[in-house]
């Protein structure tokens, strides 16, 4: 799609890290870069730069390719000719990219900068990349994580879920297929706001506050522990969260493989939430977990 010279213009001088407004009829809602996101249902979306104090307005299309094509990522990789390698790819399709060669500096670097994505390894020196994985989500649970490794099994596939990677592609990989998966959690994190203290995903709304949730016009009554449960499944929405994961989270308990305490919850939660609505929102992976996210 052919954007207006402008707007790119304007775009790439501010570099997209300083401050996004939302405008809708009924709704204005600031983000910083971190949370840029913005509803399907709003007509247009205003870019305002700090820099140049101007507003520009884009349609829901011509910003999500934005958004997509000026991603700022950071590449975790040891292996100076492979990291090499997607850098130079990333660029050719107008990706901002920098690379770290070992966990520690892409930690000092993930802390002290804004990255869109990280592209990470898991075998890395020094910190490997499931310990720096959970790290990162633990201080900056919305960054996504997309895992590029050798490490195959099935097992290695759920470590690396289980420490919060969004995605995860093994090697050796096609470059298209990279690319591929980077838009696809791009397009996730896309569908998520934080409006305030409140979160929305679709057309569901938890006002953290008030401990209210509404879908649609319909408000949805639910238990303490049920509300615990679904903030915990929407902050981790389009990644898949294990059984653990919950337990630990939600329950602050160490898992008892003999209890189905959470798969209960889940189903109490698919109830209320899913059964009265065409879009299902919380999917079971089979013998990972769970994942909280539009079909």
């Amino acid at each position: 799609m052919e954007l207006h010279d402008k707007k790119i213009s304007s775009l790439c001088k501010s570099k997209l890290a300083d401050f996004v407004m939302f405008v809708s009829s009924s709704l204005t809602c600031s983000f910083y870069k971190s949370n840029c996101v913005f509803n399907q249902t709003w007509e247009a979306i205003g870019y305002y730069s700090l820099f140049s104090n101007q507003l520009c307005i884009f349609t829901k299309k011509e910003f999500y390719t934005l958004v997509t094509t000026h991603m700022n990522i950071l590449i975790v990789e040891d292996e100076p000719k492979v990291a090499a390698f997607i850098k130079s790819c990333l660029e050719e399709h107008q990706f901002t990219a920098e690379i770290a060669y070992d966990g520690l500096l892409a930690e000092r670097m993930i802390m002290q900068f804004d990255y869109d994505m990280l592209i990470l390894d898991v075998i890395i020196p020094h910190i490997n990349g499931i310990e720096l994985c959970k790290r990162i989500k633990a201080t900056k649970p919305n960054l996504p994580v997309l895992m590029l490794t050798a490490l195959g099994t099935t097992e290695d596939k759920i470590i690396g879920f289980d420490a919060g990677a969004d995605d995860y592609l093994v090697k050796p990989f096609e470059f298209r297929e990279l690319l591929a998966r980077i838009k696809a959690i791009s397009k996730r994190s896309l569908g998520r706001v934080f409006s305030g203290n409140k979160i929305i995903v679709s057309d569901l709304e938890l006002d953290l506050d008030r401990k209210i949730a509404t879908r649609g016009n319909e408000t949805i009554n639910l238990t303490a522990k049920e509300f615990m449960l679904l903030e915990y499944l929407m902050r981790n929405e389009g990644r898949v969260v294990s059984r653990v994961d919950i337990a630990e989270k939600v329950w602050e308990i160490n898992f008892d493989t003999g209890t189905n305490v959470v798969d209960v919850y889940i189903n109490i939660l698919r109830k209320k939430i899913d059964r009265n609505f065409p879009n299902k929102l919380i999917h079971t992976r089979i013998g990972m977990g769970y994942i909280f996210e539009k079909e």
